[in-house]
């Protein structure tokens, strides 16, 4: 059984702006070719490796720590679009599903909540034919879309800080597709077939989950074919997307980390050489791959875990859990520390050939991207190093002209241990930017940490911990500006009163 900590100290999962190049260039960039298909019987054995046995070690642990945010994502795919019509963020396949209100402490299977927007996910399939998506005028809020392939890498951004807030409509092509899009409508070109869109909006508070929840209806998706000429004029009837298929054997109640973490080799493997099909590798990838291929995997014949020769089947099945330690470990590596507070600030969203890195910000925030559209300082421990306990009082202050430095908005989330929201006595769980707080005479910001009711004066600027135990912290600031992203500013440390 392959074990992964579940210590998870970081939320990673930031969002990224699309840079790239242009739609011809990507059709005709060079993929590596790596032919993995499903268990064939009339398949021969593949020869025994010619490596050392440190060697194939070696060869196996990284393969692992290659493969892993694939199958992560590819498990993470089937457990969302497990449905027939949308319901509480999930959705069938191409079609948007939505978090139409905040959670709660008592949210189930929650981790690193926000009560500053809103969700909307939708997984998406290509490879017959290009998606169009349309997303409406977005008025004053911030928002984003990110668009991840399915290795994790994020290649585009759309929202406020790339797009503006004007309605826009964009075709999600396939890898390899040529072709002409409606009038109006960008073209965003998908390294692999299948991925993943995940979208924030803005919200104000539960009142403002009308209009945002408004707002998130009005992202349609339709595959390009049945996009008439009359869309959008009166009388044209809308697009109706078909029902999604439930499989009933599917586990929707383990994570999909925790899935993975049980997994045999030959299921990961397995799954593997599914998700590869139609999802290539990344143009930089032809080391590791040629790698793979010493050990028989990715050769052109058709994949057979059990016709591995044995000392590679063996390598694989003991890598599992020495790779497995080896990304969570890493966690604790992702970002810079400063004032107490952890940033990953660089590195994460797009990720070349530092396959680790990738890794272990799958496992512990899937959906990452680079930090220009949000970044989250973490915290879990005060000025001089001790843990946050709900049994002191803290001061966050913030000096004239040293607030976050933002373009849209920032906020300071509690959590308990486990990152959900921490239960307390006034069901507040963060402090925004947004909200009516009181500045000091001189400009500077307190913010009040602690179990006990403030005073009146201080209560709007209250961040309430749990009756007891440990918390973390956690900022959030949307669209940073340079001085952030640069290194030039960090969080206050967290100060016992």
């Amino acid at each position: 059984m392959r074990t992964l900590s579940r210590s998870r100290p970081l939320r990673l999962a930031v969002l990224v702006c699309a840079i790239g190049m242009s739609c011809a260039a990507a059709a005709q960039s060079p993929r590596p070719t790596f032919r993995l298909v499903s268990e064939t019987p009339a398949a021969a054995p593949v020869a025994a490796p010619a490596v050392s046995g440190q060697e194939l070690h070696d060869i196996a642990v990284d393969a692992y720590v290659y493969a892993y945010p694939l199958v992560l994502m590819e498990l993470t795919r089937r457990n969302a679009t497990n449905v027939q019509t949308p319901i509480d963020g999930r959705a069938p396949m191409n079609v948007f599903g939505h978090k139409t209100a905040f959670p709660d402490a008592n949210t189930p299977n929650t981790r690193w909540p926000s009560t500053d927007t809103l969700y909307s996910s939708m997984w998406y399939d290509v490879s017959r034919e290009p998606l169009i998506v349309r997303v409406p005028e977005a008025g004053n809020r911030y928002y984003f879309l990110t668009l991840l392939d399915l290795w994790t890498d994020v290649f585009a951004s759309r929202g406020t800080r790339t797009n503006g807030n004007q309605a826009q409509a964009f075709a999600i092509v396939g890898p390899y597709w040529q072709g002409t899009v409606p009038p109006g409508v960008d073209v965003v070109r998908s390294p692999t077939s299948t991925g993943w869109v995940l979208g924030h909006v803005q919200t104000n508070g539960p009142a403002d989950y009308p209009g945002v929840n408004q707002w998130q209806a009005g992202l349609i998706t339709q595959p390009l074919s049945t996009v008439s000429p009359a869309y959008g004029q009166a009388g044209a009837r809308p697009y109706m997307p078909a029902a999604g298929t439930v499989d009933p054997t599917l586990n929707t109640q383990t994570p999909p980390a925790d899935q993975v973490a049980a997994m045999d080799a030959a299921t990961f493997w397995g799954i593997f050489a599914d998700a590869v099909r139609n999802n290539p590798p990344h143009a930089n990838d032809y080391p590791i791959l040629d790698r793979l291929r010493r050990i028989g995997v990715g050769t052109g014949q058709p994949f057979s875990y059990t016709r591995l020769d044995p000392s590679v089947q063996q390598a694989l099945a003991q890598a599992g859990p020495q790779a497995g330690r080896r990304i969570a470990d890493y966690v604790a590596n992702l970002g810079d520390g400063y004032n107490g507070w952890n940033t990953v600030s660089e590195g994460i969203g797009t990720y070349g050939t530092d396959y680790l890195r990738r890794a272990s910000i799958a496992y512990a925030g899937l959906g990452a991207g680079v930090p220009e559209d949000v970044m989250y300082p973490v915290t879990s421990i005060d000025s001089k190093g001790r843990a946050l306990d709900a049994g002191e009082d803290y001061v966050l202050h913030f000096d004239k002209g040293q607030l976050p430095p933002v373009n849209a908005f920032w906020s300071v989330m509690l959590y308990g241990p486990n990152q959900a929201f921490a239960a307390n006595q006034a069901n507040k769980y963060a402090i925004h930017s947004t909200d009516a707080l009181k500045y000091n005479s001189d400009g500077s910001l307190d913010i009040y940490v602690q179990h006990k009711v403030p005073s009146r004066e201080k209560q709007s600027n209250w961040l309430p911990t749990p009756e007891s135990g440990p918390f973390m912290m956690n900022m959030r600031l949307y669209w940073p500006r340079n001085l952030a992203l640069d290194g030039g500013w960090a969080p206050p440390p967290v100060q016992r009163d």
